[in-house]
């Protein structure tokens, strides 16, 4: 605070100024050098608290419709920023099913499990009996519901023993290879078991409850860890089948989210196409553990991703990048930072987009590519002149100058234009990578052991 006091501009009255000019030129020129770098040192403070106001302004701005954010981590907005954020224009349809839709509400079926007929005993109007008078059925409704209670079956398996008249051996006859135990719990069980657990995300505590409420059984986490591990067993061989069919695939989604797996921070990776996936567990993200799952390295097709540095590591396939990410950039950039050009490559994107879908054909013809790369270029370059790169500074300081989110995204557009791109050359490449969403465990209970690193939500029996 005291060296503060003495840097600060001190308070000059009329006679101090005065006092000043009469001693004289010299003092006079000091004095106004004085004061001329102190505004200098205070026109560079202003600037760097003028760029954190921007870039903590940027930060609050940030939300899942203009960034990779979820939506859950949205909260509450004001009224501003929903105005803004709901730019989707009114649809003109009505709510709830359209005409033409065919609707997935209960059909009736031929042959109910039981048929109750409600009688006609007597005339609602004047009491007379009709018991005698024959009947009509003409409306009838149907109730879906279950049979009887939800209840737990026991099969007891019995091992005949015999001795041989012959030799007097004595024979016990043997149980099925699946059944090890005085008591244990069946296949069908358990697999309803391994789904709720792996699929519905059902923690074991509660899924543990959920046993003991609808079937009366009292199932411990350590037979659902049990059950996972069976399962993960069972399933190693069509894991390394459809990990294959993956790698000779043309086109692969690739992604990875973050998940808590035994109480620590793993990733989940997910190499995908429309029919099949492939999930791997590594507690990296980057290269040594795509090295691990082993699928990029030798992957010879096309790989869609996100911009992570690391899948640009592998060389052997062709890259596309996911425009959803784009997009969601773009928008921020526009709404937040007011570049018009930003909106404008947002509708390049779509335009190009829509012309491929209702295209009809295999791929565009060379001039109506070249037609979208000059404009995509037009576009660049506009971005450009408002994101001029940073200057070089005459005075030697450590690391680069950071560059804003707008000259970030421009210089990967430019870099990256044929990946960005790659779903109008190749219409084999989609033009996002939302199929290839991975979907994290949150249960404390599970481990790499009890999923062994390969994750199918599956149970073969």
């Amino acid at each position: 605070m005291e060296n503060e006091k003495q840097d600060a501009i001190p308070a000059l009255t009329d006679k101090h100024l005065a006092s000043i000019y009469d001693d004289g030129k010299n003092v006079t020129i000091s004095f106004m050098r004085f004061l001329l770098d102190k505004l200098k040192i205070q026109d560079e403070a202003i600037k760097a608290l003028q760029i954190e106001i921007k870039d903590l302004k940027s930060r609050l701005a940030i939300d899942s419709h203009n960034s990779s954010k979820p939506p859950s981590s949205d909260g509450f907005k004001n009224k501003d920023k929903q105005k803004q954020k709901g730019k989707r224009k009114k649809g003109k349809k009505k709510p709830g099913g359209q005409k033409g839709h065919k609707g997935s509400t209960l059909e009736m079926v031929s042959n109910p499990d039981n048929v109750i007929t409600h009688k006609v005993n007597s005339c609602k109007k004047c009491g007379a009996s009709l018991e005698n008078i024959p009947a009509l059925i003409k409306d009838i409704r149907q109730v879906f519901d279950l049979l009887s209670k939800i209840a737990i079956g026991v099969t007891e398996h019995r091992a005949e023993e015999k001795d041989c008249c012959n030799c007097g051996m004595h024979n016990k006859a043997d149980f099925p290879d699946d059944v090890t135990h005085k008591t244990q719990y069946g296949d069908e069980l358990r697999a309803i078991a391994v789904y709720l657990s792996n699929y519905q995300l059902i923690p074991y505590d509660r899924l543990c409850e959920f046993f003991e409420d609808i079937f009366n059984i009292s199932l411990s986490p350590a037979t659902l860890v049990n059950s996972n591990q069976i399962c993960s067993e069972l399933l190693e061989e069509p894991d390394a089948v459809i990990k294959q069919k993956v790698i000779e695939s043309d086109v692969v989604r690739f992604d990875e989210t973050g998940s808590n797996i035994a109480s620590d921070l793993h990733w989940i990776h997910v190499a995908g196409t429309e029919f099949l996936t492939y999930y791997f567990t590594n507690k990296k993200r980057g290269t040594i553990a795509i090295d691990e799952m082993g699928i990029l390295p030798v992957f010879k097709g096309t790989a869609v991703h996100d911009h992570m540095k690391a899948y640009f590591l592998y060389t052997e396939c062709t890259h596309a990048l996911c425009n959803a990410h784009h997009l969601r950039e773009l928008t921020f950039i526009y709404e937040e930072c007011g570049q018009k050009w930003a909106n404008k490559m947002i509708l390049l994107l779509l335009k190009i987009k829509d012309a491929k879908e209702k295209s009809g054909r295999q791929k565009f013809r060379p001039e109506i590519i070249q037609e979208y790369e000059r404009e995509y270029k037009r576009i660049i370059n506009q971005g450009l002149k408002v994101n001029p790169p940073p200057e070089i500074s005459k005075e030697k300081k450590r690391g680069r100058k950071k560059k804003t989110k707008a000259g970030n995204l421009l210089e990967r557009l430019e870099k990256y234009s044929r990946a960005v791109l790659a779903f109008m050359y190749d219409f084999k490449v989609p033009f996002d990578n939302n199929l290839a969403l991975c979907s994290g465990f949150q249960n404390p209970h599970d481990s790499l052991e009890s999923i062994k690193k390969h994750v199918i939500y599956v149970f073969a029996a």
